[in-house]
């Protein structure tokens, strides 16, 4: 009998377990922004915890900032989850890879801009050691 009630903790504590291990490995465990397109850095590498970053900024909803888009058309239902940026917003053969930075610039500094709130100077992100 007291295997029928441990049986159901068991399995809940097993799904926490695995929602945990899939969180934490769907963000690469990276504390910075990375991109395969930002191998060499200009400036030192923008620290970033993707989800403290969104629970402070009340994002729940991932295609705020993993946006995709179709013949120049915002596909409002669809996120580039998983995708570096520069899978899109890259110019080929361009060294350093402008484009990118410039994305990674209109996306993050345009939103604090926006909402009156996070950095927006350069070194406020890219801080020296």
């Amino acid at each position: 009998m007291g295997g029928r009630r441990i049986l159901p903790f068991l399995a809940m504590a097993g799904l926490i377990l695995l929602a945990t291990v899939i969180t934490a490995a769907s963000q690469g465990g990276s504390p910075f922004v990375q991109d395969s397109a930002l191998e060499s850095h200009m400036r030192p590498p923008v620290p970033f915890d993707h989800d403290a970053h969104n629970q402070k900024a009340g994002i729940f909803e991932c295609n705020v900032c993993h946006h995709m888009y179709e013949n120049g058309k915002l596909l409002e239902d669809r996120a580039s989850i998983g995708m570096e940026c520069s899978a899109c917003h890259q110019e080929k053969g361009q060294n350093p890879p402008m484009e990118v930075i410039s994305a990674y610039h209109r996306q993050c500094r345009g939103c604090h801009l926006e909402e009156g709130t996070g950095p927006v100077l350069c070194s406020q992100c890219h801080k020296k050691k």
